[in-house]
């Protein structure tokens, strides 16, 4: 079951004070929903995230490996690792090979703040890395894409950031099956990495008209 391939929508955003990351919560075998609440953003540090889509098993691994490499930097550099660094750290470990398939089955966007502001990179199985102001990963990217083209502005607040990848995760829900069943939303600035809560994401969704399912 740790083995199943999930479609997915995952989203990174820069804004004016740092990033948000952002995901659906539904893991699919096929035509089958095994998971409604399933885990697709981790905390990595207080200045970095990771989002990931493929393989669920191979997803928690990389998670954890980044997690406990970006611990050990910082006990040798008594600093926390930049976004870069974080973002190429990964890379290697992809490049490098492992998982259920011999390379990691997996498709990542790591995010974060450090001195020289908000940055996201999206991250392939070869090792490929990539940073822009906005990602998605995952089945689901073609329709959030859609909206975060026509919505994202340079200069946009942390504020209306959360309620575009609140926009452009209902576009992936409403159309791509192996995505929905609820949303988790974190921000990333120089004041941590924070978890926008279930009730907050109702409310906004609310006031943009937009129906979330409530996790299970």
């Amino acid at each position: 079951m740790d083995n199943m391939k999930t479609g997915t929508t995952t989203i990174g955003i820069v804004n004016a004070d740092g990033v948000v990351l952002a995901s659906e919560h539904r893991a699919t075998m096929g035509n089958f929903i095994a998971h409604k609440e399933t885990q697709k953003v981790f905390r990595i540090d207080d200045n970095i995230g990771l989002t990931t889509a493929g393989l669920v098993g191979d997803a928690q691994v990389m998670a954890r490996y980044l997690r406990a490499e970006v611990e050990l930097y910082k006990l040798k550099r008594t600093a926390p690792m930049t976004v870069k660094s974080a973002a190429t750290l990964t890379s290697n470990i992809l490049r490098r090979g492992g998982g259920a398939y011999g390379y990691y089955y997996v498709g990542l966007i790591v995010g974060g703040y450090d001195k020289d502001g908000g940055h996201v990179f999206s991250l392939d199985a070869a090792g490929g890395s990539i940073p822009d102001n906005y990602i998605s990963v995952g089945s689901g990217s073609p329709y959030a894409y859609g909206v975060l083209e026509d919505h994202y502005k340079k200069d946009i607040t942390l504020d209306d950031s959360i309620n575009l990848a609140i926009r452009a995760l209902n576009a992936a829900m409403k159309r791509d099956s192996a995505s929905g069943d609820g949303m988790d939303i974190v921000t990333i600035t120089k004041d941590g990495y924070v978890e926008v809560s279930q009730e907050e994401i109702l409310k906004r969704a609310s006031r943009m008209g937009i129906n979330v399912p409530r996790p299970n």
